[in-house]
């Protein structure tokens, strides 16, 4: 398995492409000081912290969908990936249009 496998098998990783394939997340958020993420060798995921009892991710939502609505979906994108642990879904900006670029 290469580097870059490694990477993309991180479950960091696939939390995160399955929090960016919920059609109403534009984009994670690393929070305003980024300490939201999760390092990994030669790599960072933002928006994505793994804690023994938790999965904390900060996502960046598209207006329109009720946020608790959005967080839900969140939640159950990642259900399976959880193993058991609380998953806290904070929606850190709303965005209009098409609009994804990065936090300032």
């Amino acid at each position: 398995m290469s580097v870059a496998d490694a990477k993309s098998e991180a479950p960091a990783r696939r939390v995160a492409e399955r929090v960016l394939s919920c059609p109403d997340v534009a984009r994670l958020s690393g929070g305003p000081f980024g300490t939201v993420a999760t390092y990994l060798p030669g790599d960072l995921v933002p928006g994505v912290a793994l804690r023994d009892d938790q999965i904390e991710v900060h996502v960046v939502a598209r207006y329109g969908r009720p946020l608790p609505e959005v967080a839900a979906e969140v939640r159950e994108a990642i259900g399976d990936l959880a193993g058991g642990r609380r998953v806290d879904v904070t929606i850190a900006d709303v965005i209009t249009g098409d609009d994804t670029g990065r936090d300032s």
